[in-house]
């Protein structure tokens, strides 16, 4: 099969954020004419793109430029149903995603992981646990590193470790992983897809271009997650906590282990864990699972998890102060993430929840609130809705910052509980990204801490 080529092109990338960027610059390496256009009227990297020859379009979309282009490659944050794209299709302008188009030229293997929750925490101990066994490694995708800056130094023994989010496997046609995870799968982000069998479709499409050469590797505790994969050609591989298993990785005797019906192969010792939450040992599991099927032998995945003490943002202990822990979740941006991280706790919990609504059922909470919660302090659009779904469940008081939140939280916990910041909804009302939300909780919990 001939190589994809782009030589003399015309290609449109839509949005200027770190996938689309690191798309135009990988597309005028290759030859394109390249023309990057952002709603924005200025971005960050719009200096460098212009030194490489990009010719950039700010403020606007502009539909002629779109329908005048050979092909056109969004970014993530793009809606896959936008008007103009919508437009664009109906002229015969083939769309694709920022991962589509880098995997087209990977030359190694893709290891993808997806799911509603742990795909960063499993995709970086992948990662790591390639790392300790002396592979060729690139991380990234929805995580760090966009995947079209892994291409340049891709060799065909390269392993490429790729979060892939619905938003980037929607936007997938060719796109074909050696070994896709399916980690869980609970209603998310139905304000952009139009509903749970819509996210359910671009979840599916990870598994689209397995054969029977590749690995689909399932949660077998999630029914949702077993019943994605039903469409697989691949092989089947397992992992779970709670499921017996005939032959996967679970945890037994202390350990994380590949068992089968016969015998049981420790690979990581619970004790090398540093995280806290059972679901984050679930994320551990899974990337040992994969990490197995990569040839990753147990000494190399102890030394990868005895190293990593979780990641910013994802049920991190941030301090603890007069008999308060304060724990930041800010990740934890549907339900399902939060009532793991509220689960993850005994009684005294005080929650931070709230921010932009964008679905699910607020009300699963009440049971593990009801179990654990001294209050919950509510924030940001959602704090009326987190109010209602919670009435009687557990005491809600409404905070206007997160500094008056932080501070409420605080006094509620005290003098021994921990404060949690697992808000269940996206940051957008009050701040760029969960990473500034998470930043922002961190900076009031220092402020409080270091109060005389």
């Amino acid at each position: 099969m001939s190589e994809f080529s782009v030589r003399g092109m015309r290609v449109a990338v839509i949005g200027g954020g770190r996938s689309g960027v690191a798309a135009a610059l990988l597309l005028r390496d290759r030859g394109a004419i390249v023309t990057l256009t952002d709603v924005r009227a200025d971005i960050p990297d719009a200096a460098r793109l212009h030194g490489a020859g990009v010719t950039l379009e700010l403020g606007y979309h502009d539909s002629r430029t779109l329908r005048a282009a050979d092909l056109i490659v969004t970014s993530p944050g793009v809606p896959w149903h936008l008007p103009i794209l919508e437009d664009a299709r109906a002229t015969g302008v083939p769309v694709i995603g920022e991962i589509e188009l880098a995997s087209r030229w990977l030359r190694g293997r893709i290891i993808a992981i997806t799911g509603t929750k742990g795909k960063s925490t499993t995709t970086t101990l992948v990662g790591r646990m390639l790392q300790a066994a002396g592979m060729g490694v690139g991380v990234g995708g929805n995580i760090g590193t966009a995947l079209a800056l892994q291409v340049a130094a891709s060799t065909p023994e390269s392993m490429h470790v790729v979060e892939v989010s619905s938003f980037q496997l929607e936007a997938t046609d060719t796109f074909h992983p050696w070994i896709a995870a399916i980690l869980n799968f609970s209603p998310d982000h139905l304000d952009r897809h139009a509903s749970v069998d819509e996210y359910a479709a671009a979840k599916r499409r990870i598994l689209a271009n397995q054969d029977a050469g590749d690995w689909t590797v399932v949660n077998a505790d999630d029914p949702a997650a077993v019943s994605l994969a039903e469409i697989s050609r691949a092989r089947r591989a397992w992992f779970g906590l709670e499921t017996h298993l005939e032959e996967g990785v679970t945890v037994a005797e202390d350990a994380v282990c590949y068992a089968t019906s016969s015998s049981r192969l420790p690979l990581v010792p619970l004790m090398a864990v540093r995280l806290i939450g059972r679901h984050l040992l679930a994320d551990v599991v899974a990337a040992a699972a994969i990490a197995r099927l990569a040839g990753v032998t147990g000494d190399a995945m102890v030394r990868a998890v005895e190293g990593f003490h979780g990641l910013e943002h994802a049920m991190e202990l941030v301090a603890e102060h007069r008999g308060v822990r304060f724990v930041n979740d800010s990740k934890a941006t549907n339900v399902e993430s939060a009532r793991r991280a509220i689960e993850s706790f005994e009684r005294g919990l005080v929650p931070i929840m709230g921010g932009r609504f964008k679905g699910g059922n607020l009300r699963e909470l009440r049971g593990p609130l009801r179990e654990r919660a001294r209050a919950v302090v509510a924030i940001g659009e959602a704090r009326e809705r987190v109010r209602e779904a919670l009435l009687g469940a557990v005491d809600v008081r409404e905070a206007d910052s997160m500094r008056e939140a932080v501070e409420r939280a605080f006094e509620l916990a005290s003098p021994d509980g921990t404060v949690l910041l697992a808000p269940a909804c996206a940051s957008f009302d009050m701040f760029t990204d969960y990473a500034e939300r998470g930043r922002v909780f961190k900076q009031e919990v220092g402020r409080i801490v270091s109060a005389p």
